[in-house]
């Protein structure tokens, strides 16, 4: 492959030098292993769709929605925290989305995802790879759906070729995470999804900003920062590989946001704005209560719930 088609999509500058920036700061900062035996969160999705609600009567978003269309996850499963409204594209209506206290990194979760249990065979280690493949596997149609989408709104070509590639690197991150789920005794779920339907330019635009530009730019620096602060020679290495990957995964999302802002209306556009916003607020909602096991954060790298915190803020100037 030439190195014309590796660099379809240009280097997001400051997403970059805010990543290099907090991996510099990487080995100066304290540890803060978390108290506790890591029970207050789980391996769930951190982010659910529940039902709808209806708009107050001036049209905005009501602050206090019921969460009781919230879906449970279970015992295994991450544990619910609240819930908020935000912009939905049915008329006079508002989404309710869930927030769950998670210890898992999220990528671009497709829509539909059915929830997988994890076993507890592998222990700490074993759940969080095989939670972690689970999601690479389900980016894979998350992305081809993507570079579909992209051609069918008449996206230029590097766009589409770049969600294509994407869909290529989440097959070997899945072989690679598999492998190391399987080394510490856990097993890859299957992923359950539904059949895509069709959608509009704005829903396909929704999904970018919540599950690219927030989600999975947080997701590309916690892969950055457990690449560099790992004690597991073999976890250090994956996730060195990956992390470049998601990177661009991370660009991509933030490039077809850019590329989309021309052939949005001003009304579309702030609903595009608040629902990064909201995912930004629900995902600090998350990383407050992220409080993953010593293991995991010793060996495999993730980040203490203060390390975490810190990561967040320099997402949130970047999507500010």
């Amino acid at each position: 492959m030439s190195r014309r088609t590796l660099d379809v999509i240009p280097k997001h500058r400051m997403l970059r030098r805010t990543l290099y920036g907090l991996l510099l700061a990487a080995p100066l900062m304290p540890l803060g292993v978390a108290c506790g035996n890591g029970e207050d969160c789980g391996y769930g999705p951190a982010s659910l769709r529940g039902g709808t609600v209806a708009l107050n009567a001036d049209g905005s978003l009501p602050s206090r929605p019921s969460c009781d269309s919230c879906p449970d996850q279970g015992d295994d499963g991450a544990r619910l925290t609240g819930c908020h409204a935000t912009a939905s594209t049915v008329a006079g209506k508002a989404e309710v989305m869930c927030s769950y206290v998670t210890c898992s990194n999220d990528g671009r979760r497709p829509e539909g995802l059915r929830e997988a249990l994890v076993s507890e065979s592998g222990g700490a280690m074993g759940a969080l790879f095989a939670h972690a493949a689970w999601l690479e596997a389900a980016s894979v149609p998350a992305f081809l759906r993507l570079a579909d989408e992209l051609k069918a709104h008449g996206a230029p070509e590097a766009l589409v070729k770049a969600a294509r590639r994407s869909a290529g690197d989440e097959v070997r991150h899945t072989r690679a995470m598999q492998s190391l789920a399987e080394h510490h005794g856990a097993t890859l779920p299957d992923v359950d999804l539904p059949p895509f339907q069709a959608r509009s330019l704005e829903e396909m635009l929704l999904e970018n900003a919540v599950e690219g530009c927030v989600r999975e730019t947080f997701g590309a620096f916690v892969a950055g920062w457990q690449s560099r602060t790992a004690q597991d020679p073999e976890v250090r290495d994956t996730l060195r590989a990956i992390a470049k990957d998601e990177v661009r995964h991370a660009e991509l999302a933030w490039a077809v946001d850019a590329w989309a802002q021309e052939r949005l209306t001003p009304t579309q556009r702030e609903r595009l704005l608040q629902a990064r916003r909201d995912a930004l607020r629900v995902l600090g909602e998350e990383v407050e209560g992220h409080r993953p096991p010593e293991q995991l954060i010793r060996e495999a790298g993730m980040p203490s719930r203060e390390q975490a915190l810190t990561l967040f803020q320099g997402l949130a100037g970047l999507v500010a």
